[in-house]
Protein backbone atom coordinates (compact mmCIF):
# COMPACT_ATOMS: atom_id res chain seq x y z
CA UNK A 1 0.00 0.00 0.00
CA UNK A 2 1.09 3.42 -0.81
CA UNK A 3 1.84 6.35 1.54
CA UNK A 4 -0.02 9.37 1.81
CA UNK A 5 1.31 12.82 1.86
CA UNK A 6 -1.08 15.94 2.60
CA UNK A 7 0.63 19.09 2.32
CA UNK A 8 -1.90 21.69 4.07
CA UNK A 9 -1.50 25.66 3.13
CA UNK A 10 -3.42 28.46 4.83
CA UNK A 11 -5.69 29.20 1.94
CA UNK A 12 -6.89 31.79 -0.63
CA UNK A 13 -9.57 33.63 -2.45
CA UNK A 14 -10.91 31.73 -5.40
CA UNK A 15 -10.48 35.26 -7.05
CA UNK A 16 -9.63 38.49 -6.29
CA UNK A 17 -13.75 40.04 -6.60
CA UNK A 18 -14.89 41.15 -3.29
CA UNK A 19 -17.55 38.24 -3.15
CA UNK A 20 -14.76 35.26 -2.98
CA UNK A 21 -12.73 37.70 -0.72
CA UNK A 22 -15.91 37.88 2.00
CA UNK A 23 -16.38 33.88 1.37
CA UNK A 24 -12.43 33.36 2.28
CA UNK A 25 -12.40 35.80 5.29
CA UNK A 26 -15.51 34.49 6.54
CA UNK A 27 -14.37 30.95 6.81
CA UNK A 28 -10.71 31.85 7.72
CA UNK A 29 -11.52 34.61 10.73
CA UNK A 30 -14.53 32.70 12.15
CA UNK A 31 -12.10 29.39 13.33
CA UNK A 32 -12.08 29.81 16.94
CA UNK A 33 -8.68 29.42 16.82
CA UNK A 34 -7.99 32.10 14.83
CA UNK A 35 -9.63 34.42 16.91
CA UNK A 36 -9.90 32.99 19.69
CA UNK A 37 -13.26 34.29 21.15
CA UNK A 38 -16.07 32.97 22.71
CA UNK A 39 -18.91 32.45 19.62
CA UNK A 40 -21.28 34.67 20.99
CA UNK A 41 -18.51 37.78 21.08
CA UNK A 42 -16.39 36.02 17.81
CA UNK A 43 -19.33 36.43 15.69
CA UNK A 44 -20.61 39.81 15.17
CA UNK A 45 -17.38 41.18 15.53
CA UNK A 46 -16.27 38.91 12.28
CA UNK A 47 -19.77 39.57 10.48
CA UNK A 48 -21.05 43.04 11.48
CA UNK A 49 -17.74 44.77 11.37
CA UNK A 50 -14.57 42.59 10.06
CA UNK A 51 -15.58 41.05 7.20
CA UNK A 52 -17.82 43.78 6.12
CA UNK A 53 -15.38 46.32 6.38
CA UNK A 54 -12.58 44.59 5.12
CA UNK A 55 -13.65 42.59 2.42
CA UNK A 56 -13.44 45.34 -0.79
CA UNK A 57 -10.17 47.03 0.83
CA UNK A 58 -8.86 42.86 0.82
CA UNK A 59 -9.87 42.35 -2.64
CA UNK A 60 -8.19 45.59 -3.77
CA UNK A 61 -5.07 44.22 -2.44
CA UNK A 62 -5.31 40.73 -4.08
CA UNK A 63 -6.07 42.45 -7.31
CA UNK A 64 -2.66 43.25 -7.38
CA UNK A 65 -0.69 40.20 -6.33
CA UNK A 66 -3.24 38.06 -8.50
CA UNK A 67 -1.33 36.70 -11.56
CA UNK A 68 -2.43 34.89 -14.69
CA UNK A 69 -1.98 31.76 -12.64
CA UNK A 70 -4.10 32.97 -9.92
CA UNK A 71 -3.28 33.19 -6.22
CA UNK A 72 0.82 33.37 -6.19
CA UNK A 73 -0.09 31.43 -2.51
CA UNK A 74 -2.21 28.63 -4.36
CA UNK A 75 0.14 28.84 -7.47
CA UNK A 76 3.59 27.75 -5.73
CA UNK A 77 1.33 25.38 -3.47
CA UNK A 78 0.36 23.86 -6.81
CA UNK A 79 3.80 23.21 -7.98
CA UNK A 80 5.19 21.81 -4.72
CA UNK A 81 2.52 19.38 -4.44
CA UNK A 82 3.82 18.21 -7.99
CA UNK A 83 7.79 18.16 -7.67
CA UNK A 84 6.83 16.73 -4.18
CA UNK A 85 4.98 13.96 -5.95
CA UNK A 86 7.39 13.52 -8.93
CA UNK A 87 10.53 13.63 -6.06
CA UNK A 88 8.75 10.83 -3.87
CA UNK A 89 8.03 8.18 -6.70
CA UNK A 90 5.40 5.78 -6.89
CA UNK A 91 5.57 4.73 -3.56
CA UNK A 92 3.19 7.92 -2.19
CA UNK A 93 0.47 9.57 -3.25
CA UNK A 94 0.74 13.59 -2.61
CA UNK A 95 -2.38 15.77 -1.96
CA UNK A 96 -2.67 19.71 -1.70
CA UNK A 97 -5.26 21.18 0.68
CA UNK A 98 -5.97 24.48 1.66
CA UNK A 99 -7.41 24.78 5.39
CA UNK A 100 -9.76 27.34 4.20
CA UNK A 101 -11.51 27.48 0.44
CA UNK A 102 -10.26 25.48 -2.02
CA UNK A 103 -8.90 22.80 -2.82
CA UNK A 104 -10.82 21.79 0.79
CA UNK A 105 -9.56 18.98 3.46
CA UNK A 106 -12.56 16.96 2.88
CA UNK A 107 -11.66 16.71 -0.45
CA UNK A 108 -8.17 15.75 -0.42
CA UNK A 109 -8.59 13.13 2.64
CA UNK A 110 -11.48 11.41 0.25
CA UNK A 111 -8.62 10.60 -2.18
CA UNK A 112 -6.74 8.64 0.90
CA UNK A 113 -9.91 6.64 2.01
CA UNK A 114 -10.84 4.19 -1.04
CA UNK A 115 -8.37 2.04 -0.94
CA UNK A 116 -6.94 2.32 2.67
CA UNK A 117 -3.72 3.79 2.62
CA UNK A 118 -0.99 2.35 4.97
CA UNK A 119 -0.49 5.68 6.46
CA UNK A 120 -0.87 9.10 5.92
CA UNK A 121 1.26 12.21 6.90
CA UNK A 122 0.02 15.19 7.17
CA UNK A 123 2.34 18.46 6.82
CA UNK A 124 0.84 21.71 7.39
CA UNK A 125 3.10 24.18 5.23
CA UNK A 126 3.77 26.57 8.74
CA UNK A 127 7.09 25.88 9.55
CA UNK A 128 6.62 27.60 13.07
CA UNK A 129 3.78 25.95 15.36
CA UNK A 130 0.88 28.15 16.52
CA UNK A 131 -2.37 26.71 17.41
CA UNK A 132 -4.16 29.41 14.61
CA UNK A 133 -2.50 27.62 11.90
CA UNK A 134 -0.76 24.06 12.42
CA UNK A 135 -3.39 23.08 15.43
CA UNK A 136 -6.28 24.15 13.17
CA UNK A 137 -5.35 21.74 10.60
CA UNK A 138 -4.69 19.68 12.97
CA UNK A 139 -8.00 20.02 14.64
CA UNK A 140 -9.74 19.65 11.38
CA UNK A 141 -8.10 16.92 9.97
CA UNK A 142 -8.73 15.03 12.78
CA UNK A 143 -12.77 15.92 12.76
CA UNK A 144 -12.64 14.57 8.93
CA UNK A 145 -11.33 11.24 9.81
CA UNK A 146 -12.90 10.62 12.85
CA UNK A 147 -16.08 10.09 11.26
CA UNK A 148 -14.41 7.20 8.80
CA UNK A 149 -14.80 3.64 9.76
CA UNK A 150 -11.31 2.72 8.85
CA UNK A 151 -9.14 4.78 10.28
CA UNK A 152 -5.06 4.94 8.89
CA UNK A 153 -2.14 5.87 10.72
CA UNK A 154 -1.95 9.26 11.22
CA UNK A 155 1.33 11.19 11.41
CA UNK A 156 0.98 15.16 11.80
CA UNK A 157 4.15 17.47 11.33
CA UNK A 158 4.12 19.57 14.31
CA UNK A 159 6.67 22.15 12.91
CA UNK A 160 9.85 22.31 10.80
CA UNK A 161 11.28 25.45 12.16
CA UNK A 162 14.90 23.92 12.85
CA UNK A 163 15.14 21.46 10.02
CA UNK A 164 18.87 21.60 8.56
CA UNK A 165 17.52 20.89 4.78
CA UNK A 166 14.35 23.78 5.34
CA UNK A 167 17.34 26.28 6.87
CA UNK A 168 19.80 25.15 3.51
CA UNK A 169 16.66 26.08 1.36
CA UNK A 170 16.89 29.48 2.64
CA UNK A 171 20.78 29.90 2.15
CA UNK A 172 20.22 29.09 -1.24
CA UNK A 173 17.22 31.21 -1.84
CA UNK A 174 18.87 34.41 -0.15
CA UNK A 175 22.78 33.96 -0.85
CA UNK A 176 22.66 36.39 -4.30
CA UNK A 177 21.71 39.13 -1.92
CA UNK A 178 24.19 38.63 -0.33
CA UNK A 179 26.60 39.83 -2.82
CA UNK A 180 25.41 43.25 -2.05
CA UNK A 181 25.65 45.76 1.15
CA UNK A 182 22.74 46.36 3.63
CA UNK A 183 22.25 48.65 6.16
CA UNK A 184 20.13 46.02 8.60
CA UNK A 185 18.64 42.43 7.73
CA UNK A 186 14.90 41.84 9.31
CA UNK A 187 13.63 38.42 9.79
CA UNK A 188 10.12 39.52 9.63
CA UNK A 189 7.41 36.65 10.62
CA UNK A 190 3.73 36.62 10.61
CA UNK A 191 2.17 37.95 14.26
CA UNK A 192 0.14 36.66 16.49
CA UNK A 193 -1.95 38.18 19.35
CA UNK A 194 -0.20 38.37 23.36
CA UNK A 195 -3.01 35.85 24.37
CA UNK A 196 -2.02 33.22 22.16
CA UNK A 197 0.66 32.82 23.32
CA UNK A 198 0.09 32.66 26.93
CA UNK A 199 -2.82 30.57 26.22
CA UNK A 200 0.10 27.63 25.13
CA UNK A 201 2.54 28.58 27.91
CA UNK A 202 1.88 26.07 30.68
CA UNK A 203 5.29 27.35 32.66
CA UNK A 204 4.75 30.58 32.94
CA UNK A 205 7.78 31.36 30.89
CA UNK A 206 6.53 33.66 27.68
CA UNK A 207 6.72 36.88 26.87
CA UNK A 208 9.18 37.94 29.34
CA UNK A 209 13.22 39.13 28.83
CA UNK A 210 15.28 36.77 27.23
CA UNK A 211 11.95 33.93 27.29
CA UNK A 212 13.04 32.95 23.61
CA UNK A 213 16.40 33.29 23.55
CA UNK A 214 16.74 29.37 23.19
CA UNK A 215 14.55 26.59 22.69
CA UNK A 216 13.76 24.79 25.63
CA UNK A 217 11.12 22.17 26.95
CA UNK A 218 9.59 25.16 28.91
CA UNK A 219 9.16 27.07 25.49
CA UNK A 220 9.34 24.11 22.63
CA UNK A 221 5.76 24.60 21.26
CA UNK A 222 5.87 28.71 21.37
CA UNK A 223 5.38 30.40 18.69
CA UNK A 224 7.70 33.34 19.05
CA UNK A 225 10.42 31.07 20.61
CA UNK A 226 10.35 28.98 17.21
CA UNK A 227 10.42 31.76 15.00
CA UNK A 228 13.92 33.39 16.73
CA UNK A 229 15.33 29.84 16.38
CA UNK A 230 14.83 30.15 12.85
CA UNK A 231 15.85 33.55 12.89
CA UNK A 232 18.88 32.58 14.52
CA UNK A 233 19.80 29.45 12.16
CA UNK A 234 19.87 31.46 9.07
CA UNK A 235 21.94 33.89 10.34
CA UNK A 236 24.53 31.40 11.40
CA UNK A 237 24.30 30.81 7.75
CA UNK A 238 25.45 33.74 6.38
CA UNK A 239 27.60 34.22 9.74
CA UNK A 240 25.37 37.65 10.65
CA UNK A 241 26.29 39.16 14.16
CA UNK A 242 23.22 39.70 16.42
CA UNK A 243 23.87 43.65 16.38
CA UNK A 244 22.81 42.89 11.90
CA UNK A 245 19.28 41.89 11.99
CA UNK A 246 16.47 41.96 14.19
CA UNK A 247 13.54 39.78 14.60
CA UNK A 248 9.79 41.40 14.14
CA UNK A 249 6.23 40.59 13.42
CA UNK A 250 3.64 41.51 10.98
CA UNK A 251 0.13 41.74 10.06
CA UNK A 252 -1.65 42.59 13.14
CA UNK A 253 -5.82 42.74 13.11
CA UNK A 254 -7.57 44.61 16.01
CA UNK A 255 -6.43 46.45 18.54
CA UNK A 256 -5.64 44.06 21.07
CA UNK A 257 -1.83 43.61 21.84
CA UNK A 258 0.41 41.22 19.16
CA UNK A 259 3.56 39.29 19.69
CA UNK A 260 6.03 42.43 19.59
CA UNK A 261 8.48 43.86 17.98
CA UNK A 262 6.28 44.93 15.41
CA UNK A 263 7.20 44.81 11.76
CA UNK A 264 6.27 48.65 10.59
CA UNK A 265 7.72 50.16 13.85
CA UNK A 266 11.25 48.24 13.72
CA UNK A 267 11.07 50.07 9.52
CA UNK A 268 9.85 52.95 10.79
CA UNK A 269 12.65 53.53 13.78
CA UNK A 270 15.61 52.21 11.07
CA UNK A 271 14.77 55.09 8.53
CA UNK A 272 15.30 57.62 11.21
CA UNK A 273 17.95 56.32 12.00
CA UNK A 274 19.61 56.37 8.90
CA UNK A 275 19.45 53.30 7.53
CA UNK A 276 19.16 53.56 3.91
CA UNK A 277 18.73 49.74 2.22
CA UNK A 278 17.29 46.95 4.13
CA UNK A 279 16.92 43.06 3.46
CA UNK A 280 13.83 41.58 4.81
CA UNK A 281 13.41 37.41 5.45
CA UNK A 282 9.71 36.43 5.27
CA UNK A 283 10.41 32.44 7.32
CA UNK A 284 6.92 32.24 8.15
CA UNK A 285 5.57 31.72 4.49
CA UNK A 286 6.83 28.97 2.03
CA UNK A 287 5.06 30.44 -0.41
CA UNK A 288 4.67 34.07 -1.85
CA UNK A 289 1.65 35.43 -0.81
CA UNK A 290 -0.33 39.12 -0.39
CA UNK A 291 2.03 38.95 3.00
CA UNK A 292 5.17 39.03 1.41
CA UNK A 293 4.98 40.29 -2.30
CA UNK A 294 2.60 43.19 -0.99
CA UNK A 295 2.88 44.22 2.52
CA UNK A 296 6.88 44.08 2.68
CA UNK A 297 7.48 44.25 -1.13
CA UNK A 298 4.88 47.31 -1.34
CA UNK A 299 3.86 48.40 1.91
CA UNK A 300 6.42 48.23 3.78
CA UNK A 301 8.89 49.43 1.03
CA UNK A 302 6.82 52.77 0.34
CA UNK A 303 6.86 53.31 4.19
CA UNK A 304 10.47 52.90 4.98
CA UNK A 305 11.34 55.48 1.88
CA UNK A 306 8.53 57.67 3.65
CA UNK A 307 10.43 57.75 6.55
CA UNK A 308 14.25 58.23 4.82
CA UNK A 309 15.32 55.11 4.05
CA UNK A 310 15.66 54.08 -0.05
CA UNK A 311 14.94 50.80 -0.46
CA UNK A 312 13.57 47.62 0.83
CA UNK A 313 14.92 43.84 -0.89
CA UNK A 314 12.38 41.18 0.26
CA UNK A 315 13.97 37.88 0.27
CA UNK A 316 11.64 35.86 -2.39
CA UNK A 317 10.25 32.91 -0.14
CA UNK A 318 10.83 29.08 -1.14
CA UNK A 319 8.46 28.50 -3.73
CA UNK A 320 9.69 25.88 -6.15
CA UNK A 321 13.21 26.25 -5.41
CA UNK A 322 14.85 22.28 -6.02
CA UNK A 323 16.57 22.52 -2.34
CA UNK A 324 13.28 23.12 -0.97
CA UNK A 325 11.30 20.20 -2.22
CA UNK A 326 14.40 17.93 -1.61
CA UNK A 327 13.79 19.54 2.06
CA UNK A 328 9.83 18.54 2.24
CA UNK A 329 11.03 14.98 0.44
CA UNK A 330 13.04 14.61 3.72
CA UNK A 331 10.29 15.72 5.75
CA UNK A 332 7.93 13.50 3.77
CA UNK A 333 9.71 10.69 4.66
CA UNK A 334 11.62 11.64 8.25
Amino acid sequence: MKTGILLVNLGTPDSSNVRDVKKYLKEFLNDPRVIDLPMLKRWPIVNLFIVPFRAARSAKLYEKVWTSNGSPLFHYSLLQHQLLQKELGSDYQVELAMRYQSPSIENALEKFRKPVFNSIKVIPLFPQYASASTGSVHEKIMDVVGKWQVVPHIEFVNSFHDDKLFIDSWQEVAKKYFEQQYDHILFSFHGLPERQILKADCFNHCLKDGCCDTVTEKNAFCYRAQCFATARLIAERFKLEPKDYTICFQSRLGKTPWIKPYSDHVITDLAKQSSKRLLVFAPAFVADCLETIYEIGTEYNELFKKHGGEKIQMVESLNDHPKWIEALAGIAKS
